[in-house]
């Protein structure tokens, strides 16, 4: 039998006891010119000489992380009431070492990018160059709704890379992805773009432009770099899909003018704000193509403009298709909200739209995003490993008198501090400590505590339960 495709994204190697394990993996594409000639050395074609000015500025990322390893019961939260007290079983912990890559942007500064899922866990952080002198990083800042991390080092006579533009990516510009596979420092793999402005869904809410490579792509590439035969930075492999793991062809990476955004957000705030222009829609599937009478199943139709919304002063409309999105051709609606989620409050896209058959263009000034993805690490300790998301159905009921407002759990890492408690994906939390939760903003303040007991209300399918955080 045939196994189905697995999603890996972009990941460490984790090392234990001198052996091999794979968690997430990376990987992924850029671009070439198609007009450059092939590099020559001792008379053959080779892009050694390229590769001399770029690998210095690639470097291994090694990350020390704990894990804690409890007893499978105790996550019970029936069974942890009988065994709660001085005498319960205490979770252990256990150090774990793994590595990924990353490159130098910024010699003067010795900034280092990477991937967020390289450095997420970190308790330590240890940056190794190619000429093996190695440094201990500090993390500027990391944004995982991207898988974009930025890292600081205090070193001298450093290797930059020049950053490309990835928008004038296309389809067959050579690519070279270099990177520690399987820790493996210093190795070089090439390819060609593959595609494009890929939406993969790999991360449920994230922001997701990939550039799509057949460069060999492998646990311990991700945070690498993806380079034109200029030498220029196009993109940072960040995920791979695969049937074992291992390279198959077929893997993505961030872009890097999407990184550089992210990047530059980071230095300058620690975080990075999203835009938002108040619209909800949809793709322009064959059957609504065809009800607009619209010539192909591509754009994003606006189904509901939010009143007092930058695009309602802006005079967009239900109905309105949106074909482009600041000259770049809008294929989805997820493809219009990640270029907006990616913008800084108060820039400007120009919008060319279809209204009654007529084209026409509308510029739109990016509002600051309202609601916002949170983790449980930014919380109370005890909800560490979950995700929490706004509510997609605010205000309604589920027929059994209970308010759906509050906020998604989203995700729930196994074994973490939010599992052994209870909460379980797609739980609402509609009130903490009897306060009920009417926004993201809202639910933060109430659980940013960082010590003492919550008391959290939480709807689960048709019915309700309260949990104790402690």
């Amino acid at each position: 039998m045939i196994p189905s495709l697995v999603w890996k994204t972009a990941a460490p190697v984790a090392v234990a006891a001198g052996l091999l394990t794979f968690a997430l993996v990376g990987g992924s594409p850029q671009q070439v010119q198609a007009d450059i000639s092939v590099p020559m050395q001792q008379g053959k074609p080779s892009l050694a000489p390229m590769l001399k000015t770029v690998m210095p500025a690639v470097v291994n990322i090694a990350v020390t992380s704990k894990t804690e390893i409890q007893n499978p019961l105790m996550q019970d939260p029936f069974f942890r009431r009988f065994f709660e007290g001085p005498g319960a079983p205490q979770p252990q912990q256990r150090e774990s070492q793994s590595t990924g890559s990353g490159v130098i942007v910024d010699a003067k500064k010795g900034y280092v990018i990477t991937n967020n899922h390289v450095i997420e866990q970190a308790e330590e952080i240890r940056v190794r160059l190619s000429d093996d002198r190695e440094f201990e990083a500090k993390l500027i800042g990391r944004d995982p709704q991207t898988d974009v991390a930025l890292l600081q080092i205090d070193a001298k006579t450093l290797t930059a890379i020049p950053l490309g533009d990835s928008d004038n990516s296309e389809v067959g510009d050579f690519v070279v992805a270099i990177g520690s596979p399987f820790g493996l420092r210093q190795t070089v793999t090439s390819g060609i773009v593959s595609a494009v402005g890929r939406h993969t869904g790999i991360s449920e809410g994230g922001y997701e432009d990939f550039i799509q490579t057949d460069a060999s792509i492998n646990p311990g590439n991700s945070g690498g770099a993806l380079v034109n035969l200029k030498g220029e930075l196009i993109g940072i492999p960040s995920n791979i899909l695969s049937r074992s793991g291992g390279n198959i062809g077929i893997g993505f990476a961030i872009p890097i003018n999407q990184a550089r955004n992210v990047m530059e957000q980071l230095i300058e705030h620690g975080s990075v704000q999203r835009g938002r222009i108040g619209v909800i829609g949809q793709d322009v599937t064959p059957d609504l193509a065809k009800a607009f009478n619209l010539p192909s199943a591509r754009g994003a139709v606006v189904a509901q403009v939010v009143p007092g919304s930058p695009a309602e002063k802006a005079g967009l409309q239900p109905e309105d298709i949106i074909l482009e999105a600041n000259g770049r051709e809008v294929q989805s609606f997820v493809q219009l909200r990640n270029a907006v989620g990616l913008m800084r409050v108060g820039d400007k896209v120009k919008l060319k739209l279809l209204r009654e058959g007529k084209q026409r263009e509308v510029t739109v000034v990016v509002g600051e995003a309202e609601d916002t993805v949170a983790t449980g690490e930014g919380l109370h300790p005890a909800l560490a490993g979950a995700t929490f998301g706004p509510n997609a159905t605010p205000g309604k009921s589920n027929g059994q008198g209970l308010d759906t407002r509050g906020v998604v759990v989203q995700q729930v890492a196994p074994g973490s501090p939010a599992a052994r408690t209870g909460l379980r994906p797609n739980d609402i939390i509609i009130a903490v400590n009897r306060q009920s939760i009417d926004s993201m903003a809202t639910f933060e303040k109430l659980a940013g505590v960082k010590e003492g007991q919550l008391l959290l209300h939480v709807q689960r399918g048709d019915g309700a339960l309260f949990l104790i955080v402690r």
